[in-house]
């Protein structure tokens, strides 16, 4: 892993109920953001309460098992309220698993609670970056069958411009009700664009498509 730059002025929403972890995580966090500011809570509804309440958050990390999470329940909840904000999972569940569905429910990344703080730093910068990150031993199991970077451009230019515009929104990790609100269609109609957007690329998750195009400029 290549040296880390230090990132200055950066807001965090460090999202667990043990009061310990969320103190070991902002001080393994330190050394490699200055200036960080640290917004804490420790369950569902403290966390949808500080999203509100504080615009300003540049990154959410997420613990799946607090109070009123109810598994993926507050995944979903916190980035369907979180608009373009980042989320990472940061679990101590560090299965193949957990790991598709958090990717697939629109985390941008997920850290297992025995990464190392310049692990967490990476993931964390190449989040804030606008990439994903996935565990390198998981990354063949949740982007099987990926074509190259030619082929994926090849088939970003086979989209509709409703496609492309659904594909946008994708990768910026919107969920359905979102991109509806924002093409000003149904539902019904994002989840037909997207599964047409899964048959060109020959893929079965949002998580897959977004790994195709994350190096492809989809702007206007």
């Amino acid at each position: 892993m290549k040296p880390l730059d230090v990132i200055n002025m950066s807001t965090f929403l460090i999202a667990d109920d043990h009061p310990l972890f969320r103190e070991a995580l902002q001080a393994a966090l330190n050394p490699f953001f200055d200036d960080m500011k640290i917004i804490e809570s420790d369950s569902l509804s403290t966390t949808l309460k500080a999203i509100k309440n504080h615009p300003e958050i540049d990154l959410i990390l997420l613990d799946l098992n607090m109070p009123g999470s109810d598994n993926y329940y507050g995944l979903t909840s916190v980035i369907d309220k979180s608009a373009n904000t980042p989320v990472i999972v940061v679990s101590a569940s560090d299965n193949e698993e957990s790991v598709n569905i958090a990717m697939h429910y629109g985390a941008r990344g997920y850290i297992p609670k025995t990464f190392n703080s310049r692990k967490m730093a990476h993931v964390i910068m190449t989040v804030l970056d606008g990439g994903i990150f996935i565990p390198e031993k998981y990354i063949d199991k949740i982007g099987v069958n990926a074509p190259d970077l030619m082929t994926s451009i090849e088939y970003v230019k086979g989209l509709t411009p409703k496609q492309l515009r659904v594909l946008r929104c994708l990768k910026e990790g919107k969920m359905n009700k979102q991109i509806a609100e924002e093409l000003f269609v149904t539902e019904a109609t994002v989840k037909a664009h997207i599964s047409s957007i899964f048959k060109k690329f020959n893929v079965s998750s949002r998580t897959q498509v977004v790994l195709l195009v994350d190096k492809i400029d989809l702007a206007d």
